[in-house]
Order: C-alpha cells, then structure tokens, then sequence
C-alpha cells in the first residue's frame, strides 16, 4: 500500500491556502449581500418645505402627552418608532399616539445593537414588534428606524427580507450629549450647524428626537419658528412620496 505523507510545512501551506480562500468566499458573499441591500432613506431630495420629525421611544412616556398636545397644538404630524418591548408595556399611550393621527412605525423589539447581532436575530426582532404594534392599532408597520442608527448588513438585510423600509436621519438633536440644551435642540433643527463643510439642507430632512423634558421644551419652538417660514410638518410616508431620496448631511 502506498502512503502519502505530507509534511508540516506542507500541512502549513495548504492551511494558509484553505483559509485565504474561505476568506475570499466570505468577502465575495459579504460583498454580494451588502449590494443587494438598499441604502437606508436619510432624506428626501426636493425645493418643498416639508420635513418629517421622528420620535424614537423606548423610554420617555411620561413626556408624550406634552408631545402630543405640541404637535396638535401646531398641526404637526409625527413618526413614532416603537420598541415591541415599549409598546406591550404601554398598550394605551400606542392607541393615543394613533388617536392623534401619528404614524406608528417599528424601533426593533429590546432595542439592541442591530450589528452585533445575526439576520435571523434582527427579523426577530422586527417581527415580535410588528405583530405586539399589529395587535394593539390593528395596523402593520412598513418602516424601521434601528437601534443607535447602526446600519451594518445584519440589520438592514433582515429588514429588506421583511419588506421594510429602513429610515435614518438628516438632523439629530443629539439627545444624549451633556450639552445638549434646549436652545442647542433647537439651534440644531432651526438653523443647522455645518458639518464637513456642508450646510444641511432642511427640506426634505428628516429630524430625530427622543421622549426627554429638552426636547418637549424645544418642540413648539421649532414648530413655531419653522411654521413661521412655511414649513410643513409630515409622516414618513408622506415625506417619501416627494421628488426622491437623497444622503445625510448631519
């Protein structure tokens, strides 16, 4: 019988052969993935002065209602993007947020980081939040706002595979720095700092808030000085029924 021997060095080799080529597979298929995803929608591309504020709520109930009011008071309708693990716990404030006319749209179940999870876990999380919000408006959500804004492939692969739209933002209150005052929320939204030499465009944009006390003192401010130069103030889906979708300039 004839034996085949290989040496270590040789064993060495072909490892180093197997493992550039399970990394070559690895790339080409992390590559095919990410180009079959579509990027998420920053901002709409239009001269219209509309703009689209979102509230993104895992916390915070108790600044909702004054939200609320402020947004009726001015005629403003809002996205709420819900946590599945908020909206079973504060079945009422989800039918109020609907009462007034809002949209309700899907934040992920227990508000991870959607990039250091798997696909499968991601759609998990997006489905236990559709069918708790489903369940209580009687309404399926369409559009996904992900945890932290992180936007790796896992998170937006397994929202495409559940026919969702994902949503990001042009201009960010910045809730959570230490300075971020109310006069800066507002300065922020109103007149918006430039960034890598670019002066965001404010049509179109889309605003992310969150449920705090400096953001229910910024809201009627905002409201009124951009109401004042003819803004208006709409749903997502309605914001992406205008001339197109453009990238994030903050």
């Amino acid at each position: 019988m004839y034996v085949f021997k290989v040496s270590k060095k040789q064993i060495g080799i072909l490892g180093v052969v197997f493992i550039l080529a399970l990394g070559f597979f690895i790339d080409k298929k992390v590559v095919s993935i990410l180009a079959d995803i579509p990027d998420p929608i920053e901002q709409v591309e239009t001269n219209e002065k509309v703009m689209a504020l979102t509230i993104n709520v895992d916390w915070g109930g108790e600044y909702i209602p004054g939200i609320l009011e402020v947004l009726d008071s001015h005629q403003a309708k809002a996205t709420f993007f819900l946590t599945g693990r908020w909206a079973k716990n504060n079945p009422e404030q989800v039918k109020e947020i609907h009462s007034f006319g809002h949209a309700i749209e899907n934040h992920g179940y227990s508000h991870p980081h959607p990039d250091q999870i798997s696909i499968a876990a991601n759609e998990e999380e997006i489905k236990k939040t559709e069918e708790i919000i489903e369940e209580i408006i009687g309404q399926k959500t369409k559009f996904y706002a992900p945890p932290y804004g992180e936007r790796g492939p896992s998170g937006l692969k397994a929202a495409q595979n559940l026919g969702y739209t994902t949503i990001l933002w042009t201009l960010d209150t910045v809730y959570w720095r230490p300075d971020s005052t109310t006069e800066i929320i507002i300065k922020r939204i109103v007149d918006p700092p430039i960034r890598h030499g670019i002066k965001p465009k404010r049509e179109g944009a889309i605003v992310l808030m969150h449920p705090k006390e400096n953001t229910l003192k910024a809201l009627p401010v905002i409201l009124e000085q951009l109401g004042n130069e003819g803004f208006s103030f709409l749903t997502i889906d309605e914001l992406i029924t205008y001339e197109g979708v453009g990238d994030t300039t903050s």
